[in-house]
């Protein structure tokens, strides 16, 4: 999974990771300043955590399937729950449903408790 993440540059530009979790792992999103989209709060950008929920239903779904090449979004969509301060931000990716072409994946991220999630996105990917 790791070299996955190297692959993709988008990932290596937000400095995506991995850690280990009960169900798999989980990605993180380590805060750097640069991410702060509304400096006034401050808040982390929304495209950031967007793609942030992209990117964590793309790996789980890769996880899952063991399949070797990304799959394609179909369509993705993002609700944005509360405001993401300067802080560390966690992902977990779960699929609904894995059809043979088309598979259906929720994604939740928290800052520091998954109880009071900051996103949450869907997804339909072709694969």
């Amino acid at each position: 999974m790791k070299e996955l993440l190297a692959a993709i540059p988008y990932a290596r530009f937000l400095g995506v990771g991995i850690e280990p979790a009960e169900a798999g792992f989980q990605c993180i999103l380590p805060f750097r300043p640069e991410l702060i989209g509304n400096t006034m709060l401050p808040a982390i950008h929304g495209g950031v955590l967007g793609a942030f929920a992209e990117l964590t239903a793309l790996l789980g779904l890769i996880d899952e399937t063991g399949i070797d090449r990304v799959p394609k979004p179909v369509s993705f969509t993002v609700d944005y729950l509360r405001t993401a301060g300067p802080r560390d931000t966690h992902a977990r990716a779960e699929i609904f449903k894995l059809g043979r072409r088309i598979a259906n994946v929720h994604v939740v991220g928290w800052q520091d408790d998954p109880q009071k999630p900051v996103v949450a996105g869907n997804g339909k990917f072709l694969f």
